[in-house]
């Protein structure tokens, strides 16, 4: 098994220790109250919530994008899936046109990625939010709004009080913010792997941003933010293990055999001179 390999396997696992570490150091932090105390004064917060032009470009925006580019991708796995099967019939009955595709007027409106790779992305998409959104309902965490320190009328309770106690708010981890992380499967496809810091740091930027808008009026704590962004990355990494294991292992084959073949070669080079 080659290092790529192991990595691939074992990374998710680490993303997952690293977030438990963040959420028992963070949550119910001072480093928590300190932050967002920057964005509360005289009990009132820096952003009023729902105040425009903020909510459109940091809420009713991105979410609207996600899900187009959520439809958009299920369109793209339905025609690629259907091209799929007409052309494995269309072989099976010698009568595979090769220098003109079918459905060549779509081809320029699709994607140049593999099915595998779209249904990854789409489960990537669906599975963050949904995991966040899941784990919002167990933990009870308050928001900072909700809270006496800011005016509200909870106490503030560490994560394993809130979740004894059961208190109605749901604020741990950050759901909004996990939509926008969810893009963080992106860097996992093989076909953009040599893009991958870049639509890390675009997602990372993202993400972070929709999280802070939503700090700035006290939906969130950091922590919620950080721990959402770690929980992100964990699942997309899992979930890549899963679904590329096999071509990473045909990968790491294929490099085997090429550099076998190098050794070859030049051992016979070396022998005929000799």
């Amino acid at each position: 098994m080659t290092s790529e390999n192991n990595a691939m396997t074992w990374d998710w696992l680490k993303l997952l220790c690293v977030t438990i570490m963040a959420t028992l150091v963070f949550e119910h932090s001072q480093l928590d109250v300190r932050i967002s105390e920057l964005f509360y004064n005289n009990g009132h917060w820096l952003l009023e919530k729902g105040a425009q032009p903020y909510a459109f470009i940091f809420y009713d925006l991105p979410k609207a994008l996600l899900i187009i580019l959520a439809v958009y991708l299920i369109a793209i796995l339905i025609i690629k899936y259907r091209q799929s099967r007409l052309n494995a019939i269309a072989l099976n009955r010698n009568k595979l046109n090769l220098s003109k595709p079918s459905h060549n007027k779509l081809d320029k409106f699709l994607l140049p990625l593999p099915i595998r790779e779209i249904g990854y992305l789409l489960l990537v998409l669906a599975i963050v939010p949904a995991t966040i959104a899941t784990l919002k309902g167990v933990t009870h965490v308050s928001c900072p709004n909700d809270l006496v320190i800011f005016g509200g009328e909870l106490p503030y309770l560490n994560l394993w009080q809130n979740i004894v106690a059961a208190t109605p708010a749901k604020c741990f981890p950050a759901a909004h913010a996990s939509a926008g992380f969810s893009l963080y499967g992106l860097a996992f496809l093989p076909t953009l792997k040599k893009h991958r810091y870049q639509i890390l740091k675009i997602v990372t930027l993202l993400g972070w941003s929709m999280g802070l808008y939503k700090m700035l009026f006290g939906d969130h704590f950091f922590s919620h933010t950080l721990v959402s962004m770690l929980l992100s990355l964990t699942i997309a990494c899992a979930l890549a293990t899963l679904f590329f294991k096999d071509s990473i292992k045909a990968k790491a084959k294929s490099a085997s055999k090429k550099h076998a073949d190098t050794a070859t070669s030049l051992l016979g080079t070396e022998t005929s001179s000799t």
